[in-house]
């Protein structure tokens, strides 16, 4: 049954009055919601608020625009419909007043140095066209289509780099760096080790060449052709290790081609990292780095190529072109054979363009240049591109469903975006954002609030009308901070039977703790990448520290990039991974997130303090795995202990069963028809292919042999079926299991199941998971821990419990560094690097440093009246 809430008949609904009807959802039931009714208003901007994992991204996204998505397919013919990528159907009775909806959610840039803000935004597909259409042409030069100015295509990319603008030089002195040794003994440093390695040299053999003459005594021609040759010659071979094994047909490789060959195709971030160990690179000196033929470099737009004007910022940009696009009649010229910038055509692409980027501008991202690679944007920054496209497709009664729209934004730049929300909604649209900054919830007209906690104590539609009343709700955790006034009072009224409440409940209610005292300091000097230009930057040791700025000032090149590589290399020279937080070793699973920005590397002349640095561990937002089977019982490694326990009961072992019979990822003990998923593919002929519950299983992933055997009676998938809150009382007793479900409570994760696949986690939750997974661990000495924006996805309830988590590590010893715009960090932390004044070209300079209290005095910083005013409400 749902507690009261606001009847939208009876309410204020909106600041203003164009509201002409409601979405009315009826039984909502997706994930953890709980037979939801709700009725949310048409043309008006609402905000789904909650705590972690209440269930409002269930009802905004899980219900409302699957729902939505899943109407305007069923209008699609049955072929076409296989090519879109679709939602599920939603579990709900029924929704009624529903238009059409678009999602707008939050994603990391796609891994790819050829997507950039140009193709993401279709920018570059206007500037191509300008340039195709209306560019100055060089005399008795051939008009070249729009495909040709794109290093993307066929016709228009660098034939020596083809497109990537990066040229990769292999000399013999780095792809052999010690001449002493023979081809046996590993003189080829650039191949690949292993039996990949031996192949190689075996193959060789074969051709033969002699693999056991040190490599300088080789004659220069075989060592050229071993080394630089194009020819791809396939042999048998019997391999010198194993006489008795089967001859096999090998390809060889020379080490140039094997090292450009990994460059290119390899996914592997690892893999890249390690080939370029071997090669010079720099920027093409065919193409001057831009990745275009010369024949495309050689047509102009007001004066420059398109190479030169995809790397202006677009303020820049839009300021060059705007005399043009404001030509009118008779100022636009007759078209000749070289030129047509100023015909009605050229004008007419021209505006277009420049309109496009003005929405860009609007919102903040005029620091940008249409070239930046989008694996170097934040995920806010790539939202904020996707609402300036939908600005301008010039929609009308739709429904815009965001997730966190705010993330990744500094409060300066946090007024831009609310002006264009009221612009869709002004547009006659209705705006849903799910949304944990209660700066953009107090602007909204409507708030709907989901909880009172996370998971399966969650899921109830606690409040839904104008702001003002949820300040009547006291089960809101919510009001608690939407209007601080009534914080005490609504503490006092609200039970403590949760994480998120015991953690509010031991809050200091006597002011801030004292801040710590640096005991070290780590120095970074001449650091110099994308706008960081010789900076010289201090960070103090065994203190949390914030790092601040608007969006573009250069926070997460300084910290994520270049401090975690630099202090990487500097403590493990050898290293090819980078090192994150992860389950097993430092570098688990880091081709998730592959990096193939091809601007050039950091440099830095010196670091100083390293000593006093023994570890290093990024906790980032990248997946904890790339499939279902990764799940945070596996990642955690309580499993382990969970399949042993079982393992140890007398039916186990009077079956022989080892605690590899209860993992559902080998043979044995897993259902061989779904081989362990849970799930099978469903061909639909001319419809999308579907996913579900094994047949044979019915989703548990064991087989029944395996499911007979039962610990405190529960089998092994009841009890990867339960929340770590349900676990943590029913698996007290083994005490790995339970020391990892502790820090995951601790961290405010108490409302995940244990097998929820890794790929139904935000990234928000997957960032916690590894802190919590780091929290458990025995360490010696002194780790420096890096986190890029950590509050990603919290409510400012769950913002409080990851302090007190990144409060434990400093207070054992550690130094944390935080890049970060909610204040609320920034305000409770030791120690602020504020880096401004602006984003690009304008920023990239540290502005402030101090105390927060330091920094929030400083005449000069944009983060320091938001942070006083942060300050003097504590």
């Amino acid at each position: 049954m749902q507690p009261p809430h606001t009847s939208p008949e009876s309410a204020d609904v909106t600041r203003s009055s164009t509201v002409t009807g409601f979405v009315r959802v009826r039984g909502a039931r997706e994930n953890n919601l709980q037979d939801v009714d709700v009725d949310v208003p048409r043309d008006a901007i609402v905000a789904f608020t909650g705590v972690s994992g209440s269930g409002k991204s269930s009802l905004a996204f899980g219900t409302i625009f699957a729902e939505a998505q899943r109407r305007f397919l069923e209008s699609v013919a049955p072929y076409a419909r296989r090519l879109i990528q679709q939602g599920h159907t939603p579990d709900v009775d029924e929704i009624t007043g529903l238009p059409p909806a678009v999602a707008l959610q939050q994603r990391r840039g796609t891994p790819s140095s050829r997507s950039s803000v140009g193709t993401v935004t279709t920018l570059s597909n206007s500037l191509r066209m300008l340039y195709s259409r209306a560019g100055t042409y060089p005399t008795d030069a051939v008009r070249l289509e729009s495909d040709s100015f794109s290093p993307n295509t066929v016709a228009g990319a660098c034939p020596r780099c083809h497109g990537l603008g990066t040229a990769h030089t292999a000399t013999e002195a780095l792809l052999v760096p010690d001449v002493t040794l023979s081809i046996r003994d590993g003189a080829i440093a650039a191949w690949p080790g292993a039996w990949q390695g031996k192949n190689l040299r075996d193959i060789l053999t074969v051709l033969g060449y002699d693999v056991d003459t040190v490599w300088r005594d080789l004659p220069r021609a075989a060592r050229d052709w071993i080394l630089f040759t194009e020819e791809q010659p396939v042999v048998e071979v019997v391999p010198q290790r194993d006489r008795v094994a089967k001859p096999y047909q090998g390809r060889f490789w020379s080490a140039r081609s094997y090292i450009m060959h990994t460059l290119a195709d390899s996914k592997s971030q690892s893999q890249r990292e390690r080939a370029l160990r071997f090669v010079e690179s720099g920027p093409c000196p065919t193409c001057g780095g831009s990745g275009l033929t010369p024949a495309a470099l050689l047509v102009t737009v007001a004066g420059h190529s398109i190479a030169a004007l995809n790397r202006l910022p677009l303020t820049e940009l839009a300021d060059l072109i705007r005399p043009t696009a404001e030509l009118r009649g008779a100022d636009a010229a007759r078209p000749t054979a070289a030129s047509g910038e100023a015909t009605e055509v050229g004008v007419t692409l021209t505006r277009d363009l420049l309109g496009r980027i003005e929405v860009l501008l609007e919102l903040g991202l005029g620091y940008l240049s249409l070239g930046r690679a989008t694996p170097t944007l934040s995920p806010g920054e790539m939202q904020r591109l996707r609402i300036a496209t939908q600005l301008r497709s010039g929609l009308f009664g739709v429904i815009y469903v965001l997730d966190e729209p705010s993330a990744g934004l500094h409060p300066a730049d946090a007024e831009p975006l609310l002006l264009v929300l009221e612009q869709l909604k002004a547009s006659g649209n209705s705006v849903f954002v799910v949304e944990h900054n209660m700066d953009i919830v107090r602007r909204a007209d409507w708030v709907v609030d989901v909880g009172p906690v996370a998971g399966a104590d969650g899921g109830r539609v606690l409040y839904s009308g104008p702001i003002a009343g949820l300040a009547e709700v006291p089960a809101s955790v919510t009001r608690r901070f939407l209007f601080p006034a009534d914080a005490a009072d609504a503490a006092a009224d609200a039970e403590v039977d949760t994480a998120t409440d015991a953690a509010e409940a031991a809050a200091p209610a006597d002011g801030p703790e004292p801040l710590r005292v640096p005991e070290n300091w780590l120095g970074l000097h001449g650091v110099t990448r994308h706008n960081l230009q010789g900076l010289d930057a201090d960070f103090p040791l065994g203190v949390l520290t914030a790092v601040t700025g608007v969006s573009g000032s250069g926070k997460s090149t300084l910290v994520s990039q270049v401090l975690a590589d630099a202090v990487r290399h500097a403590l493990h020279p050898g290293a090819d991974e980078p090192g994150t937080a992860g389950s097993g070793t430092e570098d688990e699973d880091d081709d998730t997130d592959t990096d193939t920005d091809s601007s050039p590397r950091a440099t830095v002349d010196r670091i100083t303090g390293l000593g006093a640095v023994h570890r290093l561990v990024r906790v980032d937002q990248k997946p904890i795995g790339r499939t279902p089977r990764s799940n945070l019982a596996t990642y955690t490694g309580l499993f382990d202990a969970v399949r042993a326990a079982f393992a140890a009961t007398e039916d186990a072992r009077s079956l022989g069963f080892g605690a590899g019979r209860f993992s559902f990822n080998v043979a044995g003990g897993r259902c061989e028809t779904c081989a362990g998923e849970g799930s099978v593919s469903v061909g639909l002929l001319f419809l999308p292919g579907s996913y579900a519950p094994c047949p044979a299983c019915h989703g548990s992933r064991y087989n029944p042999e395996t499911l007979a055997v039962t610990y405190q009676g529960k089998t092994i998938a009841e009890v990867l079926g339960q929340s770590v809150d349900e676990a943590a009382a029913f698996l007290s007793g083994i005490p790995a299991a339970a020391r990892s479900l502790a820090t995951l409570r601790e961290v405010g994760l108490g409302y995940l199941r244990l097998g929820q696949p890794a790929t139904e986690l935000s990234g928000g939750e997957a960032q916690r998971i590894k802190l919590a997974t780091e929290l458990q661990r025995a360490r010696r000495g002194h780790t420096l821990y890096l986190l890029d924006e950590p509050t990603t996805g919290l409510h400012p309830a769950d913002v409080r419990l990851l302090l007190t988590q990144l409060g434990r590590l400093v207070d054992a010893g550690n130094t944390v560094i935080v890049v970060e715009h909610n204040l609320d960090v920034v305000a409770a932390a030791d120690w602020v690097i504020d880096l401004g004044p602006a984003g690009g070209d304008a920023g990239g300079r540290i502005v402030a440093t101090g105390t927060p209290a330091t920094v929030a005095a400083h005449p000069h910083s944009r983060t320091a009246p938001y942070l006083a005013r942060r300050l003097a409400a504590r």
